[in-house]
């Protein structure tokens, strides 16, 4: 008997085979489709799936890496990264604070949930609540609250719990000291990039590379293990150590700023250089801002004008003359000059500073034409060498280039061009006490440090290097090899003359019983804004070299327009380096050269007699100490093309 489910005819039978036959092609592409997809799958693209999966378990850690620390000399802090947070609020997240919702028929309103984290927040941003109401209250999904929160604020109002509130990590630059060395610290943006001073000239020394660490997490987010192991995440733990000493730092921009007040100051600048390999331990400038909160301060304020701002030095430059004289064989160190007390040079009349009441002076050393700062014989110093020569010692001391400090926006130095140098006989003559050209207040400090090195023509330098934790050297950067410009006999021939000049010359003012110190003052017009000639302004200056004996340090005060009949190098500037050496003096330790000055004349008691008590005899009263005026030649902005008639250079 035929099965009932069977087809009754052949079409049906075929159908019912064709059917089957198609059932079972579509079943066998579809398992070679699995088959390829698989192979695909697992052999083709497995890498990727791989690497797909790794970062779906991986969480990638973006840890606080801080900027690196800046310290001076000592250890001393001055700059540090510090995290901080900024508070968000999203208003629309607020109701999720209502507890118990379900259970509560009684929803709190926005306006009660917003009260009542205003109220909370308040004691921890030290705000009222009233104002965090009308912050929180704003129309807008996402609001700033607070910035530049302390972790220990964060944590408290983590503990809060409060939906809605978000806490973004960022780092802050802290400068502790405020505006100790802020010329050389300089500042960074809200971008935590440097601006100003070493902040932006050491950008690569002070950003350390980020490290972004990853670990395992499971399906609800946990970190596997819950904490990251300890070294994970590894750091160098370096600072950048900077040459500054910040005790002499803060004396220096202490009595800088007394001077300024006393006479009535536009600005001012104190340099030290340490003559061994000329780093500097002080850069101060006047006036400054906090770095802390510069965006309240004067944006001419972040220009260091000790680096980038250029004068002419006057006076101070004449031992930088006769170290040269000397050198090129014109002069000896015992050649005698007469100075007439003025003479015509090329046309144009040239003076020393108290020609009207001296008149002339006859025969004069070198070590005396420095003592009286004589601008005439200066003039025949100079006379005594070709101006193509003694262009060539200019050039080769470094006028017309840069002193190569690492500190941005330095400004070179400026010198007539050749021709016109030996053109106009006028060129050397002014240049000859120190006009003419210009220079910064710390290639100045360059130039001397070649008499109190050795001869040698020294970098001038802010950075120390790369220290660990335990202050041992990481990293020092490659200073230039000093050149050798002049003799150690030259050099210590001009510093012997320059000591007579603060022990009975116009740096009096700047003597220390006990020590020796060799200076020169310089007072002067400055030069016109506008091109030619003189204004009625004037620049201050004196620059010191400590001891004279085996120099070590090498200190300049300029400060520009003091007011006043009184303000001369000698009165405004002189005293400004001899508080800063007396501090040096404290800090390093150092002896008396000369300690008979420092013993006083103890008034002695009679011998014991049977009459009436032994009488003391008074004390000698001390004899005053003259004060003498100082000279120096002033500031130009550029060489002009012309020669210009020089001022009558004061001391």
């Amino acid at each position: 008997m035929t099965p009932s489910f069977l087809p009754k005819d052949l079409a049906t039978i075929n159908l019912f085979k064709r059917r089957t036959v198609l059932i079972w092609i579509i079943l066998a592409l579809s398992m070679l489709g699995l088959i390829v997809r698989l192979v695909y799958l697992q052999v083709i693209t497995s890498p990727d799936l791989l690497d797909k999966a790794r970062k779906q378990q991986m969480f990638t850690l973006r840890p606080f890496i801080p900027r690196r620390t800046i310290t001076d000399r000592k250890g001393n802090v001055l700059a540090l990264d510090r995290p901080v947070y900024t508070l968000f609020a999203y208003p629309h997240l607020f109701e999720k604070n209502n507890k118990d919702i379900g259970k509560d028929p009684k929803k709190k309103s926005f306006e009660e949930i917003t009260t009542e984290i205003a109220t909370k927040l308040a004691p921890i941003l030290r705000k009222s609540p009233e104002r965090l109401v009308s912050i929180l209250s704003r129309d807008t999904t996402s609001i700033q609250v607070e910035y530049w929160l302390s972790e220990e604020s964060a944590d408290r109002i983590y503990a809060l719990q409060i939906e809605g509130l978000e806490l973004i990590q960022q780092r802050h630059r802290l400068y502790p000291q405020q505006d100790l060395a802020a010329e050389l610290i300089g500042y960074v943006n809200v971008d935590h990039r440097g601006q100003a001073g070493i902040e932006l000239s050491q950008e690569k020394l002070l950003e350390r590379t980020d490290q972004t660490p990853a670990v395992a997490q499971d399906g609800n987010g946990k970190l596997i293990p819950n904490r990251v192991p300890a070294g994970m995440i590894r750091s160098d733990r370096t600072s950048l150590q900077m040459t500054i000493d910040s005790r002499i730092q803060r004396t220096a921009r202490q009595i800088l700023k007394q001077q300024m007040v006393k006479f009535n100051a536009k600005r001012g600048s104190v340099i030290v250089m340490d003559a061994r390999d000329g780093g500097l331990l002080t850069l101060v400038t006047e006036p400054t801002y906090d770095p802390n909160r510069y965006y309240d301060a004067d944006v001419k304020l972040f220009k260091n004008w000790a680096v980038s701002d250029l004068y002419e030095p006057g006076s101070t430059f004449k031992p930088i003359n006769v170290a040269i004289a000397i050198e090129a064989g014109a002069i000896q160190p015992d050649t005698v000059f007469n100075d007439e007390g003025a003479l015509t040079i090329g046309g144009w009349p040239v003076a020393n500073f108290d020609y009207e009441q001296v008149g002339a002076v006859g025969p004069l050393s070198i070590s005396q034409i420095l003592e009286r700062s004589s601008n005439v014989g200066m003039v025949h110093i100079i006379q005594r060498m070709k101006p193509s020569v003694y262009y060539g010692w200019l050039e080769r001391i470094g006028l017309g280039d840069i002193s190569g400090v690492d500190l941005p926006s330095e400004t070179p130095s400026t010198l007539k061009p050749q021709e016109q140098f030996n053109e106009y006989v006028i060129e050397p003559a002014t240049a000859a006490f120190g006009q003419g050209f210009s220079l910064t207040p710390l290639q100045m400090v360059q130039l001397h440090g070649i008499l109190a090195s050795g001869g040698k023509l020294l970098t001038p330098h802010v950075v120390k290097g790369l220290i660990n934790e335990e202050g041992e050297e990481y990293y020092q950067p490659k200073l230039p090899t000093p050149r050798q410009i002049i003799s150690p006999t030259t050099a210590q021939k001009v510093i012997e003359m320059m000591t007579n000049v603060v022990e009975k010359g116009t740096g009096l003012p700047a003597r220390i019983p006990g020590y020796r110190i060799a200076g020169k003052t310089g007072t002067a017009q400055k030069a016109s804004s506008t091109g030619g000639g003189y204004s009625n302004a004037k620049i201050t200056s004196f620059v010191g070299t400590f001891p004279s004996k085996d120099p070590r340090y090498v200190v300049l005060a300029v400060v520009d327009e003091p007011v006043g009949s009184d303000a001369f190098g000698s009165t405004v500037a002189a005293p400004i380096v001899k508080t800063v050496i007396e501090d040096i003096i404290v800090t390093e330790g150092i002896p008396p050269s000369h300690p008979e000055e420092l013993i006083s004349k103890t008034p002695t008691l009679p011998e014991p007699q049977p009459t009436p008590s032994p009488t003391v005899s008074p004390p000698p009263s001390p004899a005053a100490t003259p004060s003498t005026q100082n000279s120096s030649p002033s500031p130009s902005p550029s060489p002009s093309s012309q020669p210009k008639p020089p001022s009558r250079d004061r001391t």
